[in-house]
């Protein structure tokens, strides 16, 4: 990595823009970097730090943001950091702007912007720069890829504290393990401790709980074993667990199947006795059955000879009923043509009552031949009513006529009348129209002229209040100064007197005995004496923080002055000199004339909208007339054709109608007289045949009566029965002759008569004895069954604990190695000689090559002498693994680096810092770092130490590399040419190049 050129604007001590070009500088190799004390020499490195990351380096971290901004900067500049560098043969530009509180464009008060920043990398084809990113978080996982460093890492390596060094060089193991495990980024090996830890407990957990699952299975097995199983006293982690539980499970299962065996036994002999107790129950059961069935027969037997009477009565019944039944055909036939015969006489009866009294006496022929009469005459009126019709329509379309008479004369009055007023109407309209037209081109010029007036008004306003804020500046400005000059003149005056009693202050100080600071004697005759007020230094101090306090102050409220003159010079120019009341009273004057201006041209649409539908009036109506005036004239020959027609169709029907009202009421009076005639022959015809099948049915059911037996036809209609007591006497009938049969048979069985002729059964005895049978069976049923369900659990339960000892075999075997490696790593095993930790053991050996290459360095410092040797021994009882020892050449012995006087220790935490630069390059894969600074800690070097230091530090230009010295050391400024200058001064500071 390579820097090219920073550009600073307001940043840090800086108010206003800087420019450092580190090729100029790094052109000699070695460059020096100095100043005053607080002039801003380490701000530079901030902003390196602040373009590539984002943020500042070490304690400077915190209160980012607003406080990067310089205080000397102009309230109108923005705080910026452009860095250009060369990495991984790319070159690119950084810009970074930190989050701003700037003025608000409008009104008082600030607003704040956030933060900004630009990557751009350099084109060599094209010869130009193009844009990257503008991701703050894209550009800083870019940076830190490309450089293969962290910040933290950026500002051991790049940007060498030689503090922290000299820190690191006198820390314990703590800190400097704290250190480089911040470089080197050794949090995975801690995460791998800290995994196999975690992964050793959760294997223990694990373990444990096959364990107890184990044990839970062995109190099961024991519960459901009872007696037969006696399990020894064990825990969870005891190692002959699993041995004893499969024992003790095995003698289990063995008493559980003999148990099993001796209750098959015993349900057998059991289940022997309950078939006999079954078989003798229910032969009792049988013969009592049996000798119930012949008593209840005989029972049965008797009820049916007590109603033999009532059964031979049924039987007679059912005879008659099934002679009647031939005659039932006849008998309906006779009831159905007796039926028909009245309807037909009472139909005939009301037709005839509809009917003239002309045709009372007439017959069926005679009333059919009066009705087809009728009928003739009714056809011969079908063309009058033809012609009645035709005469209604004529006198419709005439009517029709007369009314479009009458609405054209209206159309015609009402349209002459409005076409008259057309004239004035439309010039009235055209008037409406020019004067909204004149009045919208008015009020376009004046919105034209709003905006400035209105803008010029605001900045009038503007203009008297910075006019009032620069006035009260002035006043705070002339204030802040003179108490400023009073407190010069307070402090100038405090100086001389002080300097006037110098001589008694440093007499004050002297010693009897002592050498004096001025002129180095011992004695000391008349030393001057105090005077009565005289000042001290720390009254001089006061006096010099309050003029510098009232200095700060005068040059803040000059500021404030100019940055309120020139926003006043700026509010007037854009306000010119007009007083504000008559800019706003030409601005109210011009509004009102727009709101009119605007009020008169909105008539524009409404006026032209009504001249175009006046347009469309004046059209409709002049057609209207003319379509009036062509239906009028069509209109007097179809009136003449109507009359003739009517005058001709009246005179057809005058002869037509006879005697009627009209033609519809003759054909009306035909038409019912026709029905009615026919409806009254047809009912005749009807009750005639009804008559004659009445009488035929009446022989046929006097001849069927006769052949069934009856006398006459009323005995044999009483002998019918009904569907419903027919049935019901063929059941009576049908459960007699089925109880007779059952109690013949049951009294006919063999059985059933033996058994009838032995004791009565004794139920109650064999039913005592089958129950006490059953319970026996029960019980030893219920006996085996618990030896099955014990077998069968024991089995289930011993089979569960061998797989879970054959499970857990493996996960004791994995939990041992993992409980090995973790103790290992944990610096907890015996293994473990030196107790180093896994993260200590990789940080031991960075340490080991850090000081293998800062001794390269340190060797040639100390022409020889020293030697930086990595440790790993136990310090007491606690652990080892990143001491760190000097060996002194000219002594042969190893010491402790605290022993090192501050020139030595400044220089070997310099080669200790080198070295650690050059381990941390390797491990981010080998970045070229062709740019370093090293800041303070040569002033403690003798003139040939320090000329040791720079040949060192010259040869780190090797391969094109340079070097940056940040010190105020007075020495260095003769020895490097190249120099990069930072002055301070009451506007801010500045950055000057020297030598190049």
């Amino acid at each position: 990595m390579r820097l090219h050129r920073l550009d600073l604007t307001a940043f840090g001590p800086f108010g206003d823009t800087q420019s450092v070009d580190f090729d100029a500088l790094s052109a000699a190799g070695l460059f020096l970097l100095h100043g005053p004390t607080g002039a801003g020499k380490t701000s530079v490195l901030d902003a390196v730090c602040y373009a590539l990351y984002g943020s500042v380096p070490g304690a400077r971290q915190s209160g980012q943001g607003l406080t990067l901004r310089s205080d000397h900067a102009a309230p109108a500049v923005r705080t910026e950091v452009r860095l250009e560098l060369s990495v991984a043969g790319r070159r690119l530009e950084i810009t970074r702007q930190p989050p701003w509180e700037r003025p608000k464009k409008r009104g008082s008060g600030t607003t704040l912007d956030k933060a900004q920043a630009w990557l751009r990398e350099y084109d060599a084809k094209g010869a130009a720069w193009k844009d990257l990113s503008r991701s703050h978080q894209e550009i800083g996982e870019e940076i830190t890829q490309l450089l293969g460093m962290s910040r933290e890492q950026f500002c051991q390596v790049v940007l060498l504290p030689q503090g922290d060094f000299a820190r690191f060089l006198r820390a314990d193991a703590g800190a400097r393990g704290q250190l480089l495990g911040r470089l080197f980024d050794t949090q995975r090996f801690a995460d791998v401790e800290k995994r196999l830890a975690e992964r050793r407990k959760s294997t223990e957990a694990r373990v444990r709980d096959g364990d107890a699952a184990l044990l839970a299975d062995a109190h099961r097995m024991q519960q459901a074993a009872g007696d037969a199983m006696e399990l020894p006293d064990l825990a969870p982690g005891d190692p002959g667990l699993a041995e004893a539980v499969l024992t003790a499970a095995a003698v289990a299962r063995s008493t559980a199947r003999e148990r099993r065996t001796l209750a098959n036994c015993r349900l057998d002999l059991t289940e022997s006795a309950q078939f006999a107790a079954d078989r003798a129950l229910a032969d009792a059961r049988e013969l009592a059955r049996l000798q119930g069935r012949f008593a209840q027969a005989r029972q049965r037997a008797a009820r049916l000879a007590e109603g033999a009477g009532a059964h031979r009565e049924a039987q007679a019944r059912m005879e008659r009923a099934r002679k009647a039944e031939a005659v039932a055909p006849a008998l309906e036939l006779r009831e159905a043509a007796e039926s028909a015969h009245r309807a037909a006489a009472a139909a005939e009866a009301r037709a005839r009552a509809l009917l003239p009294d002309t045709f009372a006496g007439a017959g069926a022929a005679g009333l059919a031949a009066a009705a087809r009469r009728a009928a003739e005459e009714l056809g011969g009126l079908e063309s009058a009513r033809r012609a009645e019709r035709r005469l209604a329509e004529v006198v419709d379309e005439r009517g029709r006529l007369d009314r479009q008479e009458r609405e054209d004369e209206d159309v015609l009055r009402e349209t002459d009348g409005w076409l008259a007023d057309w004239d004035a109407t439309r010039a009235a309209l055209q008037s409406r129209i020019d004067a909204a037209q004149e009045a919208a081109t008015r009020a376009e010029q004046l919105a034209v002229q709003r905006e400035p007036a209105r803008q010029r008004l605001a900045a009038a306003r503007l203009r008297d209040e910075l006019g009032r804020d620069t006035d009260e500046a002035q006043r705070a400005a002339l204030a802040s100064g003179a108490l400023a000059l009073e407190a010069k003149a307070h402090w100038l005056r405090l100086k001389e007197q002080r300097l006037a009693g110098i001589a008694a202050e440093l007499a004050a100080r002297l010693t009897a005995g002592e050498p004096c600071a001025v002129c180095g004697s011992t004695e000391h005759p008349a030393p001057a004496q105090m005077f009565a007020g005289h000042v001290d230094a720390e009254a001089e101090e006061r006096a010099e923080a309050d003029h510098q306090r009232a200095e700060a102050r005068r040059a803040q409220d000059e500021r404030r002055l100019a940055t309120a003159r020139e926003a006043l010079a700026a509010a007037t120019a854009a306000a010119g000199d007009t007083p504000t009341d008559r800019l706003t009273a030409q601005v109210d004057e011009l509004e009102q004339e727009y709101r009119l201006a605007r009020g008169a041209a909105s008539d524009l649409h409404p006026a032209q909208e009504e001249l175009r539908l006046a347009e469309r009036e004046r059209e409709r109506r002049l057609t209207d007339r003319r379509q009036a005036e062509v239906r009028a004239a069509s209109r007097v020959a179809r009136r003449d054709g109507l009359d003739a027609e009517h005058a001709l169709l009246e005179a057809e029907l005058t002869k037509a109608r006879g005697s009627a009202d009209s033609v519809a009421a003759r054909t009306g009076q035909l038409e019912r007289q026709v029905a009615l005639l026919t409806e009254a022959a047809d009912t005749a015809r009807a009750a005639e045949g009804a008559a004659r099948h009445l009488k035929d049915a009446d022989a046929r059911l006097a001849d069927a009566a006769y052949r069934a037996g009856f006398e006459t036809p009323q005995a044999a209609a009483a002998a019918l029965l009904d569907d419903t007591a027919h049935r019901e006497l063929q059941r009576r009938l049908d459960e007699r002759q089925s109880e007779e049969a059952a109690v013949r048979a049951v009294l006919a069985e063999t059985d059933t008569a033996a058994a009838a002729q032995q004791p009565p059964a004794d139920l109650d005895a064999a039913e005592r004895t089958a129950a006490a049978a059953a319970r026996s069976v029960r019980e030893a049923a219920s006996a085996r069954d618990r030896a099955d369900h014990c077998c069968t659990e024991l089995d289930r339960l011993s089979a569960r604990a061998t797989a879970e000892v054959r499970r857990l075999a493996p996960l004791r075997e994995e939990y041992d190695r993992v409980a090995r490696l973790a103790a290992l790593t944990a610096g907890t095993s015996a293994d473990n000689e030196r107790r180093m930790r896994l993260e200590s053991y990789v940080l031991a050996a960075r340490l080991e090559q850090v000081a293998a290459a800062a001794t390269v360095r340190l060797q040639r410092m100390s022409s020889g002498r020293y030697t930086l040797v990595h440790s790993d021994d136990r310090t007491g009882r606690g652990r080892s693994g990143l001491g760190l020892h000097v060996v002194d050449a000219w002594t042969g012995r190893e010491r402790d680096t605290a022993t090192l006087s501050g020139g030595e220790t400044f220089f070997a935490s310099l080669a200790l810092a080198l070295g650690l630069a050059d381990v941390v390059t390797d491990e981010a894969g080998g970045v070229r770092l062709d740019t370093l600074f090293i800041d303070e800690g040569f002033g403690s070097l003798d003139d040939q130490t320090l000329d040791e230091v720079l040949d060192v530090l010259d040869s780190l230009r090797e391969r094109d590399r340079s070097v940056g010295i940040v010190s105020h050391v007075a020495d260095l400024r003769r020895r490097i040419h190249a120099q990069l200058e930072v002055v301070k001064d009451r506007s801010g500071s500045a950055l000057r190049q020297r030598g190049v």
